[in-house]
């Protein structure tokens, strides 16, 4: 018993050596690709500028460059790819299943509904001019207004409905009968205004003024408070609902406070930034991949990490360095995410004893 007593400490001390070795090391990849996201772009600036544009104040060419632009769009790249990844994370544990993700629940379906109805919804009386002069928070605003909707009706229906899996079902089929709803508005509205709302939905990291952006940062913060706060019943709920009721644990006030988490950050991310799919189905699995364990005590400051990586790379690809075109984010995401949810589905047995 002594010795097995003696194996076992040395087992979680190596784990802990490991983990914090990963830690540092993902850390520092973070840090050098947020750099790296800082020096690259559409618009060639010598390193030496921008070196110099970081450590002085006089105004020139590189510093609004760097502090109008490249850094603002870093930070919420940065941002975009933690809010996401870790909302992802909580799906698939809360639903035990590996393809869940904040998406599933309709929360981005809304959000898009809340964006159609400005942007397509009145397109007889409205063009792209007028929705400007009431600057990006006329469809920030509408997106909340639908993310916030779909976050009350899925609150209801997990209040009510005991089985989870019913809640995963019901929210596909919310997504597509707002999906369907959208398509009506497409068909009906001009030219122009379907424009702009297609160019919602590609996604951009770059578009956020400011006060915008510490919106987005302070909701992101609070969200990932929640999650933090939301370990100890993710983790008990990983092992099924029955076994998290047996050690005392409230199944529904759990179930609601994870996807309070959810919606926050899923929709923050939404309203200000459009529908970025696959970060939050894909980074999820990346980080277990990486760190060999289903405690979330690792996993969320895990998954934010990799998901910060992965986004920052998103968004330096994007930009296509050195070219004066810039694509859109979300096909970034699609090509990074895509190729890791088809593995995971041909290697679901290898996930077994997670989910």
């Amino acid at each position: 018993m002594e010795k097995a007593g003696i194996k076992a400490s040395h087992l979680i001390i190596s784990d802990r050596l490991r983990y914090n070795l990963i830690f540092t090391g993902l850390a520092i990849i973070i840090l050098l690709f947020f750099l790296l996201d800082l020096f690259l772009g559409s618009v060639s600036v010598k390193p030496k500028d921008i070196i110099d544009a970081i450590f002085n104040n006089s105004e020139n060419i590189a510093r609004t460059i760097l502090v109008k632009f490249r850094l603002p769009k870093a930070i919420t790249a940065l941002s975009v790819g933690i809010a996401l990844s870790i909302s992802g994370l909580q799906m698939q544990t809360l639903f035990r299943n590996p393809m869940a993700g904040p998406y599933v629940l309709g929360i981005s379906s809304g959000a898009s509904l809340g964006v159609a109805l400005v942007l397509l919804g009145f397109s007889s009386s409205m063009t792209p001019d007028t929705i400007r002069a009431f600057g990006n928070w006329a469809i920030a605003g509408a997106s909340w207004a639908g993310a916030g909707l779909v976050m009350i009706l899925i609150m209801i229906i997990s209040g009510r409905v005991k089985n989870i899996m019913t809640v995963l079902i019901l929210g596909i089929m919310l997504s597509s009968g707002i999906s369907a709803i959208v398509g009506i508005l497409q068909y009906f509205s001009s030219e122009t205004m379907l424009k702009a709302y297609i160019i919602w939905t590609m996604g951009s990291l770059g578009n956020l003024t400011s006060s915008q952006l510490n919106v987005l940062m302070l909701s992101v913060l609070f969200g990932v408070l929640i999650s933090l706060i939301s370990v100890k019943m993710l983790n008990a709920m990983l092992l099924g609902e029955n076994y998290a009721r047996s050690i005392g644990l409230n199944v529904r006030m759990s179930r609601v406070i994870i996807i309070t988490g959810t919606s926050i950050l899923a929709g923050t991310i939404t309203a200000f930034c459009g529908p970025i799919g696959f970060i939050g189905i894909a980074v999820p699995h990346v980080a277990r991949i990486i760190f060999r364990t289903s405690d979330h005590n690792v996993l969320i400051p895990g998954t934010m990490l990799a998901g910060g990586i992965i986004m920052l790379i998103s968004d330096i690809i994007s930009q296509m360095p050195g070219s004066d075109n810039i694509l859109p984010v979300n096909s970034i995401t699609a090509l990074i995410g895509i190729p890791v949810v088809i593995w995971v589905i041909l290697r679901n047995q290898r996930y077994s004893e997670i989910f």
